[in-house]
């Protein structure tokens, strides 16, 4: 069968895919304007980061539909936000303001919702203190973090854990950012963890042990599926870089 015509049913299958799932409608024209390309990015962003359900997967997706109109998400939480200031528009204008390192709007449109039943929301709060990290505002970030657990004590969020053990790092509490890098290294999803104890063991003089780490790492990726290093090609890319 010619490659034309396995494109055009490739295309043909993922634009069905887009459709009956309700994706986002942009993918339709992607997979259409973009012959090949255009369902590798659908096929890779979209359907294997549902496999894994990370926050790497579905960056990766919002990468490439940032990289079509950079302003496009940011200009719709902006708008449904002057329409109506709900708490759902402000966590939504919030979410693309950090996305875009905009720290100080973002922590004021957070901390704009924590008030009434939302008063020690968990995720609003793991909002804020992403954008006081941002900030630099480390003893705050600490602050919220400890809160966060203290009022919601079944919250379990693999990133605010990371961010907690960033955070002691920035705070020079290294044994204890140690503490925490050792337990997210054996549950997180993706090599981030590890890549960052890794270089805070280095930092300490601990090149052996954090080699080792930097092998696992690879080794991890060598037993992974393909997607996975497309997904965590930036931490990979810095591992191997270490390792060589």
């Amino acid at each position: 069968m010619p490659l034309v015509i396995l494109v055009f049913l490739m295309q043909a299958v993922l634009v069905v895919h887009v459709m009956k799932t309700g994706r986002d409608q942009k993918w339709i024209w992607i997979v259409m304007m973009l012959p090949g390309a255009g369902s590798l990015a659908y096929i890779v962003l979209e359907l294997a980061p549902d496999l894994l359900a990370t926050r790497q997967g579905r960056n990766a997706s919002k990468r490439v539909m940032s990289s079509m109109n950079p302003n496009k998400e940011f200009n719709d939480a902006s708008l449904e936000y002057e329409r109506s200031s709900t708490v759902a528009n402000s966590i939504r204008l919030a979410e693309e303001c950090l996305a875009k390192d905009r720290f100080s709007e973002a922590a004021d449109l957070y901390r704009g919702c924590l008030q009434g039943t939302n008063a020690f929301d968990p995720n609003v709060m793991f909002g804020l203190a992403q954008s006081e990290y941002g900030l630099g505002n480390y003893a705050e970030v600490r602050s919220l973090l400890d809160t966060v657990i203290e009022k919601n004590p079944d919250y379990k969020n693999q990133e605010a854990h990371l961010l907690y053990a960033m955070n002691l790092q920035q705070l020079g509490q290294v044994e204890k950012a140690i503490e925490e890098y050792e337990v997210l290294v054996n549950y997180y999803t993706g090599p981030e963890p590890t890549y960052r104890y890794a270089m805070l063991l280095k930092e300490q003089g601990e090149v052996v042990k954090a080699n080792q780490l930097f092998e696992s790492i690879m080794r991890n990726v060598e037993l992974s599926p393909k997607h996975y290093s497309s997904l965590h090609r930036d931490w990979i890319r810095a591992t191997k870089k270490e390792l060589n």
